[in-house]
C-alpha cells in the first residue's frame, strides 16, 4: 500500500527532476521532423528528458477536469468521504454487515459501489478518456516537434 511519505517522496523526486519551463516552451527549439525515424528518435529522447514536465502536465489536466466538473467533484467527495469514514470505523472496531465481518478491502469495495452511481452521473468515464486523449495530443505533439535537448552520441551501425 502506498503511504503518504512514499507519495510525497515520489512527488519531490519528480519536482526535483523537472526541466526549466522556458526551455520546455522555447519556440526556437521546435521544428518539423525530417522523417518518421526522426519523429521516433525525438519522441523517445524528449519523453526521457522531459518526463517530469509531462507528468505535471498530466496532473494539471486531471486537476482542470475535476475543477470544471462540479458533479465529478461531488462524486470524488462522496468516495473519499466514505473511505475516510471506513478508516475511522476500522480504528474503533470491525465492521459487521448482515452478521458477517467485512475485511478492509471489502469495505473499500463497498465504498466504491456506493459512489459508483455518482461517478456514472458525473461522466467520469468521459473525463478519463478526455484527460488521456488531451495528454496524448499535447505530449505527443511536443515530443515530436521539440528538437532533442543536449548532446547525445548516436550509436552508428556499420555494414558487415
Amino acid at each position: 500500500m502506498i503511504t503518504q511519505s512514499t507519495a510525497k517522496d515520489w512527488f519531490d523526486r519528480r519536482r526535483a527532476h523537472i526541466r526549466p519551463w522556458n526551455n520546455f516552451v522555447d519556440q526556437r527549439r521546435f521544428s518539423r521532423p525530417q522523417n518518421f525515424g526522426d519523429v521516433c528518435k525525438r519522441v523517445t529522447r524528449n519523453i526521457e528528458h522531459f518526463q517530469s514536465n509531462y507528468i505535471f502536465i498530466f496532473m494539471g489536466l486531471i486537476l482542470y477536469c475535476i475543477i470544471t466538473s462540479p458533479m465529478l467533484l461531488i462524486a470524488l467527495a462522496v468516495f473519499f468521504g466514505a473511505c475516510y469514514i471506513i478508516y475511522l470505523k476500522t480504528l474503533q472496531s470491525k465492521m459487521v454487515l448482515f452478521g458477517r465481518e467485512l475485511s478492509t478491502a471489502n469495505q473499500y469495495g463497498l465504498a466504491g459501489a456506493v459512489s459508483f452511481p455518482f461517478f456514472w452521473l458525473a461522466g467520469a468515464g468521459a473525463a478519463v478518456f478526455w484527460v488521456l486523449g488531451a495528454t496524448l495530443v499535447i505530449i505527443g505533439s511536443h515530443a515530436s516537434f521539440h528538437e532533442i535537448e543536449g548532446d547525445f552520441e548516436e550509436l552508428q551501425m556499420e555494414p558487415v
